[in-house]
């Protein structure tokens, strides 16, 4: 059954090999003031910045740079909206992965309000708009190109908080899978740990259908296919374009459409996770993935461990201990493309596990009616502690 849905997705995806080159064409369509941001030195290794500024030699560009993985409140956001009053901007370039996108997304709406920007992004105040935000991806990862959600880390309060607004899509997305090639093993795991993590969260709800089910597996067939492909292969133009592709697909809505809610209880726990310790979020995801999939197997889940037995791994599923077949595949899975299975060797401290929990009841809720199924303070610590 497809329940009542509205879906619009207003982000123009630019995808190929050279698309860069339309770049000034959109962005003057905003203005000429541009605020670039990125994160580290890897644009610059790739030859991607030179190939920006070269493009955009017409336009008057202002420059942040040094955006975190996790990205933070303080001092990212804030520098990033204090640039924008200050000179004017027009329009955001975040050049990067999505750290920088999501961070560029909460400085386009931060620089617009005259508060503390933490409101909006904790939820407290709404945002009533947004500096026009333009993208070049470069890591296959979260989806933040092609959707309206953003993490930020609050370091000061040990939060992390996932924020949506309409007005934080991007509005043009280049996506060019050989900035890809230079993306390390490890990110090149994570990332896809993340996108997987990002299709169960929709997977795991009440009301499949046959094509949200297929669409949701046949993502996660290319994203396993195409990831042992391009950890040995990295500049694999293939393996990486499907899984810039696959990647955009996994977060933006469609291939939930009609379905009920889950929640996103793995979020929930790794957002903790991220904000208390800093770890990579990808790799938190992975770890978290089988110990909550332990904890909610039940005679009412196991219909969804099924279809994922059949589909990804060849398992007929008929009892729960089926099903932690399935569970344990995905284990495997992600251990053999080179995730470590256990928080303490993040450096996640097991003394802190308590007070995780307590804090993702209290800010980032894993109980209520929008949940597939509810976690208390009880199920959040097992699940943390089997992941240590």
């Amino acid at each position: 059954m497809i329940n009542n849905f509205t879906y619009n997705t207003p982000t123009k995806l630019v995808f190929g090999s050279g698309v860069i080159k339309d770049l000034p064409n959109v962005l003057k369509e905003y203005g000429n003031n541009v605020l670039l941001t990125y994160g580290g030195g890897s644009i610059k290794k790739i030859g991607l910045y030179d190939e920006i500024k070269t493009l955009l030699k017409d336009f008057n560009v202002y420059e942040l740079n040094g955006i975190e993985p996790n990205p933070k409140y303080d001092p990212s956001v804030l520098d990033g909206a204090r640039l924008c009053r200050e000179n004017n901007i027009d329009v955001i370039l975040a050049v990067g992965g999505g750290s920088v996108i999501d961070c560029s997304k909460a400085i386009a709406v931060c620089a617009l309000y005259d508060g503390e920007g933490w409101d909006i992004i904790s939820g407290k105040v709404k945002a009533k708009g947004a500096i026009p935000l333009v993208d070049v991806l470069t890591l296959a990862a979260t989806g933040s190109e092609y959707d309206s959600g953003a993490v930020i880390s609050n370091t000061a309060i040990n939060d992390k908080r996932g924020y949506g607004s309409k007005y934080i899509f991007p509005k043009v997305s280049f996506l060019d899978p050989r900035y890809t090639f230079s993306v390390s093993k490890w990110q090149t795991a994570c990332g896809t740990a993340d996108a997987i993590n990002h299709i169960l969260e929709q997977f795991f709800q009440e009301t499949p259908s046959i094509i949200n089910d297929g669409l949701m597996i046949s993502v996660i067939k290319s994203l396993m296919a195409n990831v042992s492909v391009a950890l040995n292969e990295p500049d694999n133009y293939e393996a990486r374009s499907e899984l810039m592709y696959a990647c955009s697909l996994a977060c933006n809505g469609i291939l939930s459409n009609g379905c009920s809610s889950s929640g996103w209880p793995m979020h929930s726990i790794e957002h903790a996770l991220s904000a208390f310790f800093d770890i990579t979020h990808g790799a938190g995801l992975a770890i978290i993935t089988p110990h909550w999939m332990e904890e909610i197997l039940s005679d009412r889940t196991l219909n969804r461990f099924m279809v994922l037995g059949n589909e990804l791994f060849n398992i007929r599923v008929n009892t729960k201990e089926d099903a932690k077949l399935v569970i344990k595949a995905f284990y495997d899975f992600f251990k053999g493309i080179g995730i470590s299975m256990h928080l303490k060797d993040l450096g996640v401290d097991s003394n802190k596990i308590e007070e995780m929990a307590t804090h993702i009841l209290e800010n980032d809720s894993t109980v209520g009616n929008y949940m597939y199924v509810n976690l208390d303070k009880d199920a959040l610590i097992r699940i943390l502690k089997a992941s240590m």
